[in-house]
């Protein structure tokens, strides 16, 4: 009897182990695009002039969702996964490599946007920190 019961016990401990592990935040309101106003270093209006962007619409595999991001000049792809409690992990980014005559937009948002480690969505506002406090701030393209 106690081996039995011993075993169930095991058994629910370790699902509930299991079912402690990060959970995808499958929030509708991420799946968005959103228009970058504010990094480091730029105006708002130089962002808005180069529409630079990330597109969060494309559908989720398995709690990740494959984005894209638009500065002006070249496109990037990335696998973003957004998790319950405010954490991201932004990977595989990838970018076309056209000359453009101005690339610094696009170095300086491809360079912090890959060490986003925390989100928060606040109203129509999307923002993303890392974790020395450096933010990148987007607004949803849809808001009026």
């Amino acid at each position: 009897m106690k081996k039995i019961l011993l075993s169930i016990f095991t058994a629910l401990l370790l699902g509930l182990v299991l079912n402690c592990a990060a959970v995808p935040d499958k929030n509708p309101s991420l799946q968005r695009q959103w228009m970058l106003v504010s990094l480091d270093g730029f105006s708002k209006e130089q962002l808005i002039a180069n529409k630079a962007e990330i597109n969060l619409t494309a559908s989720m595999v398995g709690g990740k969702i494959q984005g894209n991001a638009y500065m002006g000049c070249n496109q990037m792809s990335f696998v973003s996964e957004f998790k319950k409690g405010g954490k991201v992990k932004i990977s595989n980014d990838i970018s076309t490599m056209k000359a453009c005559q101005d690339m610094n937009l696009e170095t300086s948002f491809q360079k912090k946007f890959e060490t986003m480690t925390k989100y928060s969505v606040e109203g129509h506002f999307l923002t993303l920190t890392d974790d020395n406090g450096t933010s990148m701030k987007f607004v949803a393209a849809d808001w009026d």
